[in-house]
C-alpha cells in the first residue's frame, strides 16, 4: 500500500514490504493460532471417524499405488519429486474433508456420498483451480528431471542404492539438494499460497477460480506468523508420514484437511454459506 503524502522518485525510492500488506486481509493472529486449527480439526476427525479414517486411507492407497506404477513403468526417478509435489495437489485431494467439517459446521447429516461427491458453490470454478494445481505438479516433475539432468548430464538414472549416498557425501549432490530445494520451495510456496483457501473459498462461496486464489494469496501474505507457522507444522507431518512409508497418512491426511477448513473459516471470517469473498 502507499504511504500518505509519500512519492517514489525513479529508480531512487523503493516501497517496503509493510507497504505491499492489506489491513482489510489483516487478521492478528499470533503464530499460535494453527495449534488451535489442529485441535478443531482433530475433533472433527472423531465426528464419525471411520469417514475420515477411510478418506486417510483411500490417499494412502492411491499413493502406493501411484509408487508402484513409478516403480513398474521404470519411472522411479521421479520418486522424489513426487513426495515433494504431493503438497501441491493435496489441497485438492482433501476436498472430501472441507466439506465434512463445513457439513459439522452447519449442524447438516454427514455422508461418504457427500464427500466423494462434491458440490462446489461455484460449479466448476473447482475444476480450474485443480486443473492449475495439477500443471503446477507436472511442471515441477519436469523441472526436477532438469535439474537432475544439469547435475548429473543426460544419463540414466543411478537407481536409490547409488543416488541416495552421492547426494549426501559428495559435493555434487548437495549442489543438486540445494538448488532442488530452492526451486521447489518457490514451487510449493507459490502452490500453497494460491490453494490453501481457495479450494474451501470455492466449496463455500460464490466466487470465481482467479477470485478464490488471489484471497488466499492475499490471506496468506498478509497473515505471515501465523500462515509459516501451519507450513512448518503441515511439512512436519507430512515427514511423520514419509518416515512411516505413507501410512501415516491414514491419520495425518484427515487431521490436516479438517484443520485446514477451520483455518480458512478463522482467516476468511464471516459465517458459512456468504456469498461475498470476505468479510
Amino acid at each position: 500500500m502507499k504511504t500518505p503524502g509519500k512519492t517514489y522518485g525513479l529508480l531512487s525510492e523503493t516501497s517496503t514490504i509493510e507497504e505491499t500488506r492489506n489491513p482489510l486481509f489483516k487478521r492478528n493472529l499470533s503464530a499460535h493460532a494453527p495449534l488451535q486449527w489442529l485441535s478443531r480439526g482433530w475433533s472433527d476427525l472423531w465426528i464419525q471417524p471411520v469417514l475420515s479414517l477411510g478418506y486417510g486411507l483411500g490417499v494412502f492407497l492411491l499413493s502406493v499405488v501411484f509408487v508402484w506404477l513409478l516403480f513398474i513403468g521404470q519411472r522411479d526417478y521421479y520418486l522424489f519429486p513426487a513426495m515433494a509435489g504431493f503438497l501441491i495437489i493435496a489441497p485438492l485431494l482433501a476436498a472430501g474433508l472441507y466439506a465434512k467439517s463445513r457439513a459439522i459446521e452447519a449442524g447438516e447429516r454427514i455422508s461418504a456420498r457427500r464427500m466423494l461427491l462434491i458440490r462446489a458453490e461455484t460449479g466448476t470454478h473447482i475444476f480450474f483451480t485443480g486443473l492449475l494445481l495439477v500443471l503446477l505438479f507436472l511442471l515441477w516433475m519436469r523441472s526436477a528431471v532438469l535439474i537432475y539432468a544439469l547435475f548429473f548430464g543426460v544419463s540414466p538414472f543411478l537407481g536409490f542404492s547409488q543416488i541416495v549416498p552421492v547426494l549426501l557425501t559428495t559435493p555434487t549432490g548437495w549442489a543438486m539438494l540445494l538448488v532442488g530445494g530452492f526451486v521447489g520451495s518457490l514451487f510449493a510456496g507459490f502452490a500453497f499460497g494460491v490453494s490453501v483457501f481457495s479450494i474451501p473459498m470455492l466449496l463455500d462461496r460464490r466466487v470465481d477460480s482467479l477470485t478464490a486464489m488471489g484471497t488466499s494469496m492475499a490471506l496468506v501474505w498478509n497473515n505471515l506468523k501465523p500462515m509459516l507457522a501451519w507450513g512448518a507444522i503441515v511439512l512436519s507431518l507430512f515427514l511423520v508420514c514419509l518416515a512411516t512409508g505413507l501410512a501415516g497418512l491414514v491419520i495425518v491426511f484427515p487431521l490436516l484437511g479438517h484443520a485446514t477448513w477451520h483455518a480458512y473459516r478463522e482467516m476468511a471470517g464471516g459465517a458459512a454459506h456468504d456469498d461475498a469473498p470476505l468479510k
